[in-house]
């Protein structure tokens, strides 16, 4: 695991957006293929995770994991024979987790035009130590207008995802205290 150089205050120096940005591509291969013949979801999202995880141990400088994946969206099928571009950027940090925003895009084999968006995703991880307890990250720091759009949305999905979480547990612990065993 690589070390974090520390700031006299004990603090993590931030980094901007554009130091762990990446981009994963794949060509997608028969073996990648659903029963329709297009390329399975589930290759799809786990090469959203993979990138999304680079960019996650980029940032935070050593290992991290997948806490949650919200809005996975599929727009387009993906076929066999496409380059499939898997883009992600650190969108928003918090003291040891972050969002990651993926946008997955695909360029047809038998076609010459751009590549187009097949898909995106948003994944939260959590930075940890070799004992598998959170640590802290770098804060992020947006660069672009597009970066501070992105931070400002994330902290808005955050939030969202806070609140159901819960939600939920205030209604479970509920329905217990109502006797209604699950």
């Amino acid at each position: 695991m690589t070390e974090q150089a520390q700031t006299p205050e004990g603090e993590i120096p931030a980094k901007p957006t554009s130091a762990s940005r990446t981009t994963l591509s794949h060509i997608m291969t028969g073996s990648d293929t659903n029963l329709l013949g297009t390329v399975h979801g589930g290759v799809i999202m786990k090469l959203v995770d993979d990138a999304a995880g680079a960019v996650a141990g980029r940032h935070s400088g050593g290992p991290a994991v997948t806490a949650s994946m919200d809005e996975m969206v599929f727009l387009e099928p993906v076929r066999v024979g496409d380059l499939v571009h898997v883009r992600a950027q650190v969108n928003w940090t918090g003291r040891s987790s972050m969002e990651v925003g993926v946008r997955v895009m695909a360029e047809r084999w038998n076609e010459s035009t751009p590549a187009q968006q097949v898909g995106s995703a948003y994944l939260v991880f959590a930075a940890v130590d070799g004992a598998g307890r959170p640590r802290q990250v770098p804060q992020v720091v947006p660069e672009t207008e597009r970066d501070k759009r992105r931070y400002q949305e994330a902290q808005i999905r955050r939030t969202h995802r806070l609140a159901r979480r819960r939600a939920i547990k205030e209604l479970r612990e509920q329905r217990a205290a109502d006797g209604i065993d699950d």
